[in-house]
Protein backbone atom coordinates (compact mmCIF):
# COMPACT_ATOMS: atom_id res chain seq x y z
CA UNK A 1 0.00 0.00 0.00
CA UNK A 2 1.32 3.44 -0.91
CA UNK A 3 1.18 5.96 1.89
CA UNK A 4 1.96 9.65 2.08
CA UNK A 5 5.53 9.04 3.27
CA UNK A 6 6.32 6.71 0.32
CA UNK A 7 4.80 9.20 -2.14
CA UNK A 8 6.87 12.06 -0.72
CA UNK A 9 10.08 10.00 -0.95
CA UNK A 10 9.29 9.10 -4.58
CA UNK A 11 8.54 12.75 -5.46
CA UNK A 12 11.80 13.90 -3.85
CA UNK A 13 13.83 11.26 -5.73
CA UNK A 14 12.19 11.81 -9.15
CA UNK A 15 14.16 14.95 -10.13
CA UNK A 16 17.43 13.26 -9.16
CA UNK A 17 16.57 10.15 -11.16
CA UNK A 18 15.50 12.13 -14.21
CA UNK A 19 18.64 14.27 -13.96
CA UNK A 20 20.80 11.15 -13.88
CA UNK A 21 18.95 9.70 -16.86
CA UNK A 22 19.47 12.93 -18.80
CA UNK A 23 23.16 13.03 -17.88
CA UNK A 24 23.61 9.41 -18.99
CA UNK A 25 21.79 10.18 -22.25
CA UNK A 26 24.01 13.18 -22.91
CA UNK A 27 27.15 11.24 -22.13
CA UNK A 28 26.16 8.57 -24.67
CA UNK A 29 25.66 11.12 -27.47
CA UNK A 30 28.84 11.92 -29.43
CA UNK A 31 29.80 15.58 -29.42
CA UNK A 32 29.03 17.58 -32.55
CA UNK A 33 32.22 18.85 -34.17
CA UNK A 34 32.01 22.26 -35.80
CA UNK A 35 33.68 22.90 -39.16
CA UNK A 36 33.76 26.45 -40.52
CA UNK A 37 33.63 26.93 -44.28
CA UNK A 38 33.81 30.38 -45.85
CA UNK A 39 32.58 31.15 -49.36
CA UNK A 40 33.71 33.95 -51.64
CA UNK A 41 33.67 34.42 -55.36
CA UNK A 42 34.87 31.18 -56.95
CA UNK A 43 36.14 29.39 -53.81
CA UNK A 44 35.34 27.69 -50.51
CA UNK A 45 37.89 27.91 -47.71
CA UNK A 46 38.88 25.33 -46.74
CA UNK A 47 38.19 23.45 -49.94
CA UNK A 48 38.70 20.09 -48.22
CA UNK A 49 37.37 19.00 -44.82
CA UNK A 50 37.57 15.66 -43.03
CA UNK A 51 35.11 13.78 -40.82
CA UNK A 52 34.66 10.22 -39.58
CA UNK A 53 31.83 7.78 -40.23
CA UNK A 54 29.22 8.26 -37.49
CA UNK A 55 30.69 11.56 -36.26
CA UNK A 56 28.06 14.32 -36.03
CA UNK A 57 29.39 17.39 -37.83
CA UNK A 58 27.99 20.93 -37.90
CA UNK A 59 29.07 22.84 -41.00
CA UNK A 60 29.10 26.57 -40.22
CA UNK A 61 28.87 28.30 -43.58
CA UNK A 62 29.53 32.00 -44.17
CA UNK A 63 29.95 34.26 -47.19
CA UNK A 64 32.48 37.05 -47.55
CA UNK A 65 30.95 38.79 -50.54
CA UNK A 66 27.54 37.74 -51.91
CA UNK A 67 24.89 35.03 -51.77
CA UNK A 68 26.32 31.63 -52.64
CA UNK A 69 24.78 28.19 -52.64
CA UNK A 70 26.02 25.09 -50.88
CA UNK A 71 25.09 21.72 -52.32
CA UNK A 72 26.34 18.28 -51.31
CA UNK A 73 24.19 15.82 -53.29
CA UNK A 74 25.58 12.65 -51.69
CA UNK A 75 24.08 13.70 -48.33
CA UNK A 76 21.06 15.50 -49.79
CA UNK A 77 22.23 18.87 -48.40
CA UNK A 78 21.37 22.21 -50.00
CA UNK A 79 21.25 25.74 -48.54
CA UNK A 80 21.92 29.38 -49.35
CA UNK A 81 24.89 31.13 -47.77
CA UNK A 82 24.02 34.77 -47.09
CA UNK A 83 26.63 37.45 -46.25
CA UNK A 84 26.60 38.45 -42.58
CA UNK A 85 24.78 35.27 -41.52
CA UNK A 86 26.28 31.97 -40.37
CA UNK A 87 24.27 29.10 -41.82
CA UNK A 88 24.48 25.88 -39.83
CA UNK A 89 24.02 22.53 -41.55
CA UNK A 90 24.37 19.30 -39.57
CA UNK A 91 25.17 15.87 -40.91
CA UNK A 92 26.40 12.54 -39.64
CA UNK A 93 28.24 10.71 -42.43
CA UNK A 94 27.06 7.11 -42.71
CA UNK A 95 29.72 5.90 -45.14
CA UNK A 96 33.38 6.47 -45.93
CA UNK A 97 34.52 8.14 -49.11
CA UNK A 98 35.15 11.43 -50.86
CA UNK A 99 32.07 13.61 -51.36
CA UNK A 100 31.90 16.81 -53.39
CA UNK A 101 30.19 20.05 -52.45
CA UNK A 102 29.79 23.06 -54.70
CA UNK A 103 28.14 26.44 -55.17
CA UNK A 104 24.86 26.16 -57.05
CA UNK A 105 24.12 29.89 -57.41
CA UNK A 106 25.89 31.42 -60.39
CA UNK A 107 28.47 33.96 -59.19
CA UNK A 108 30.24 34.87 -62.43
CA UNK A 109 32.97 33.49 -64.66
CA UNK A 110 34.83 30.90 -62.60
CA UNK A 111 31.68 29.74 -60.81
CA UNK A 112 32.01 26.24 -62.23
CA UNK A 113 35.30 25.80 -60.31
CA UNK A 114 33.76 26.72 -56.93
CA UNK A 115 33.70 23.47 -55.02
CA UNK A 116 35.21 21.39 -52.30
CA UNK A 117 35.46 17.90 -50.84
CA UNK A 118 34.29 16.22 -47.66
CA UNK A 119 36.59 13.29 -46.93
CA UNK A 120 34.92 10.77 -44.63
CA UNK A 121 37.25 8.28 -42.96
CA UNK A 122 36.04 4.86 -41.80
Amino acid sequence: MINRRTTLRWLAAAPVASGLAAAVGLAAEPAVREIRISAKKFEFTPSSVTARVGEPVMLLLSSEDRIHGFKMPDFNLRTDIVPGVVTAVQLTPDRAGSFSYFCDIFCGDGHEDMGGTLLVEG
